[in-house]
């Protein structure tokens, strides 16, 4: 903006909260609801498999070790359990002769409990190798029947490495999905984006109802050209308001002004006369000034031309110099001449003028100083100065200052300045001075003031 101050700066600890394009985030709301429905069914099916294969293997060994116990007990053979295998299961029946041999040799058996245990053995070829082990002990014999689950566990890592590809599958057709849809919802909406880019552009926009189907994209289009008409309207009648005010005044301008050139003109005039003349002149000659920046404004015209930025500031300290009525102020103008800026003279001086009218009036003694720097004027004072606070506010329109209480103004004078500076591309900036007083700078560059 062309009206800068520290204030009207972000401050380090505000971020801006980012959304995401509306686009983007159907197409993740598809994603993640196509992608959270994949994971949930996949988590389902393995809870649901898992267990049911589990108390099918816990059945299937209660059943077989229970046949094995009743086998044993009619025929008190444990040379049975061999002949007892049913696809990965095989017996084990030890009477108490044996139990020492199965403490030995087997101590990882002997220590279990009565029921079902995961267990780890070796294959032939003494890679680890997991199996179940449904044990029965009674004081007759000890029963034991393991269940091999290596196949049972390479089959569940198959399942989970298909529930796995299908999750990815799912997911990326999710993603499709809703690139798909989010392209065909917001086909409308990307439309009308680029149709109110096109009329922003255009002194004569098209209606853009007409283009869009009678939904809510319509209803939003109608109600932008509703928006679009009113707005045209008062800016139209500004306008027209505008270029009549300033024209009905340049009339009786151009009458004081000649008036005024006519009465200079007289050899008689004493010099108390004579320099009220030029009071009349000077206060003819601003707003001529005036109204043709507000015509510019008005018609957002920007306008060539080639102003000494000098030899505008020391005219505009020449006429304050006539209404300090007895304050203790100096007025100056210091820097080296030169500034020449592509702009009109009496846009150059509404702008320049109104920072230095503040300076003057805002100032009960002291100093104010013009300093001519590089692309830009300073305005200098050593009046009460200004906070942080109220600098942030000088450039909003019918603002004033706690200094403004016994003086005249409507609070809208840096507001002009500030239309001016966006219609050229210039910059103002007012700040607090080191001690006291205030800086305003006025660059005449597309560039942030100095």
């Amino acid at each position: 903006m062309s009206a800068s101050n520290p204030e009207a700066q972000p401050q380090p600890g505000k971020k801006r909260t980012r959304r995401r394009r509306l686009r983007s985030r159907i197409i993740w709301s598809f994603f993640l609801m196509g992608l959270g429905l994949t994971l949930l069914f996949a988590y389902a099916t393995e809870v649901v498999r898992t267990s049911v294969q589990n108390q099918l293997l816990e059945d299937t060994l209660n059943k077989n070790i229970a046949a094995a116990a009743r086998t044993f007990a009619e025929t008190g053979d444990p040379n049975i359990a061999p002949e007892v295998e049913v696809e990965q299961m095989r017996a084990f029946i030890y009477p108490p002769s044996m139990w020492d041999s199965v403490r030995n040799n087997r101590p990882e058996w002997a220590a279990l409990d009565d029921g079902i245990h995961p267990m780890i053995g070796t294959d032939e070829h003494d890679n680890p190798s997991p199996y179940m082990l449904a044990v029965r002990k009674t004081h007759d014999a000890w029963f034991f029947l393991a269940y091999d689950t290596a196949k049972a566990v390479s089959a569940e890592q198959r399942i989970q490495q298909a529930l796995l590809f299908a999750v990815v599958l799912f997911g990326l057709l999710s993603l499709l999905l809703g690139w798909w849809s989010a392209s065909k919802v917001m086909s409308p909406v990307t439309d009308l984006a680029k149709r109110l880019r096109k009329a922003g552009s255009s002194s004569d926009p098209e209606q853009l109802a007409p283009f869009f189907a009678d939904d809510e994209v319509g209803e939003l289009a109608k109600a932008l050209d509703d928006y679009s008409e009113r707005l045209t309207d008062v800016v139209q009648r500004d306008r027209e308001f505008n270029a009549d005010v300033s024209h009905e005044l340049r009339t009786p301008l151009a009458v004081i002004r000649s008036a005024t050139e006519l009465l200079l003109s007289q050899d008689n005039l004493d010099e108390k006369t004579r320099q009220r003349l030029l009071r009349i002149q000077r206060a003819q000659q601003n707003g001529t000034d005036l109204t043709s920046a507000l015509l510019q404004l008005s018609r957002n015209e920007r306008v060539h031309g080639a102003t000494d930025v000098a030899r505008v500031a020391e005219h505009l300290l020449d006429a304050h110099r006539s209404q300090l009525r007895g304050k203790s102020l100096v007025l100056r103008l210091e820097g080296e001449p030169g500034l020449i800026v592509d702009a009109p003279e009496a846009a150059v001086s509404v702008a320049l003028g109104n920072l230095i009218g503040n300076a003057v009036k805002y100032t009960p003694s002291g100093e104010v100083v013009v300093r001519l720097v590089e692309n830009a004027a300073q305005v200098i004072d050593t009046g009460p100065g200004l906070s942080e606070e109220e600098a942030a506010r000088l450039f909003e329109r019918g603002y004033r200052g706690a200094h403004a209480e016994h003086t005249h103004g409507g609070g809208i004078g840096l507001s002009i300045v500030r239309r001016l500076c966006d219609l050229y591309g210039w910059h103002v900036r007012v700040v607090p001075g080191a001690e006291r007083g205030v800086i305003a700078t006025l660059s005449f560059v597309d560039t942030p003031a100095p």
